[in-house]
């Protein structure tokens, strides 16, 4: 790698710290190592423990006049091989969509015509807000390659994706820009070729709702996180994936294309339109009824009682799970339980006639009751017709790429 070169621009933010040791991995691993360090980026760490690390002097101002009068920030921007972003806050994500030049960090992404590798670090909240996805997506279409957020506890004591990945995982993701040695771990957002690559899976996540008149129905606790995470993965390893959603305020994952349903016979129609698929995983929690007749108007207090009748709705995991010319080639259900886990799991595939069911023990202690279906993380089982295999407890994201990469396997 004595050949290869690296321009580091590092943003403000905590996480800031980690830049100095991905530079020492940098150095150690061969590479030559430049660095533009925002104003911000200097709240953090300093000028000085960065060119001692790299060897070479650090840039922080564009208006620099030693540096300028050759136009620095060009020849920067023209030295290395790969740019890294790291931390990618907001700030200098939206300045780079944006194609805005007020410092020397933006002016020379501006002016570099090298790939840019970023390394988001920043408040869930943030990452996950509208106008950052519209820009990730942006960036990503101007051909930038992102590793990470990971998900985790953050500074702030709140808990989702926004972690800085670690310095290894940033050192693999620069390897695999620059084509060489292992291949990045898979990133909270990734287009491109993958084990799924020509692949279509049919996703349902979130809850159900059943109206009983225009402004009551019945509905339950699932949150759609787990579904939408599976999604997401799926669509990391490069699969197209229809997510048939019920109603939820989560944000449609990066690359699928998600249909929006309110009732299980909405939900029903949806899915037998997304067919044909390669697989189908079935999260919802759907409705097992739904009231008979749902009133056109506000049913009114009388000071009495009230009676709903309720009918059954259609079985949609047992419908898809049937042999016919439209039958996925693997179907898999979600069960959730609070006990015999794997017995019921089982009883409930060959019931279904699907051919996988992933079981959520929600009779856990600390995850139990209805908490859980808004939890970040999750115990499950999965039960096949050779057997039951307990995972690790893990966040919801960590099951949802390993079940993905099952999904991957089974369909080779």
């Amino acid at each position: 790698m004595s050949d290869k070169r690296i321009l580091l621009i590092v943003g403000g933010g905590i996480a800031a710290y980690k830049v100095l040791e991905l530079t020492r991995l940098l150095r150690k691993g061969g590479f030559g190592v430049r660095a533009i360090l925002t104003r911000a980026g200097e709240r953090f760490v300093t000028p000085m423990s960065l060119t001692a690390l790299t060897g070479e002097p650090v840039r922080t101002d564009l208006f620099d006049l030693g540096a300028e009068a050759e136009m620095g920030h060009i020849e920067l921007s023209r030295w290395a091989d790969l740019v890294v972003v790291a931390p990618a806050t907001a700030d200098l994500l939206g300045k780079a969509a944006g194609g805005l030049a007020d410092d020397l960090a933006s002016t020379a992404l501006l002016a570099t015509d090298k790939t840019v590798l970023a390394a988001p670090a920043m408040n869930v909240r943030m990452w996950s807000h509208p106008s950052v996805v519209r820009n990730v997506r942006q960036l990503e279409a101007d051909g930038w390659r992102f590793v990470g957020p990971d998900e985790g506890e953050m500074a702030c004591g709140e808990f989702g994706a926004g972690r800085l990945s670690e310095p290894e995982a940033i050192y693999d993701a620069i390897l695999d820009a620059l084509g060489q040695g292992r291949p990045a771990p898979p990133p909270a957002r990734l287009s491109g070729p993958g084990p799924l690559k020509g692949r279509h899976v049919l996703v349902t996540a979130g809850p159900t709702f059943e109206p009983i008149d225009p402004v009551r129905g019945l509905t339950n606790r699932s949150s759609g996180k787990q579904g939408y995470a599976i999604a997401g993965a799926l669509a990391e390893l490069g699969a197209r994936v229809t997510l048939v959603s019920g109603p939820t305020a989560l944000e449609t994952p990066w690359g699928v294309e998600r249909i929006d349903v309110e009732t299980a016979l909405e939900m029903e129609a949806a899915c037998r339109n997304a067919l044909p698929a390669d697989a189908a995983v079935m999260v919802a929690a759907v409705a097992d009824w739904r009231p008979e007749i749902a009133a056109d108007l506000k049913v009114k207090k009388t000071g009495g009682g009230a009676t709903v009748r309720l009918v059954e709705n259609p079985d949609i995991l047992a419908g898809l799970s049937r042999k016919g010319s439209t039958r996925p080639r693997l179907v898999v259900g979600f069960a959730a339980e609070t006990h015999d886990v794997a017995r019921y799991a089982a009883e409930k595939l060959m019931a279904k006639g699907c051919d996988w069911i992933v079981a959520n023990d929600v009779g856990l202690g600390g995850e139990g009751g209805p908490q859980v279906f808004g939890a970040e993380t999750n115990h499950v089982t999965l039960v096949t017709r050779k057997g039951a295999e307990a995972w690790e407890p893990g966040s919801k994201r960590d099951i949802a790429r390993k079940l993905a990469q099952r999904i991957g396997e089974a369909l080779k």
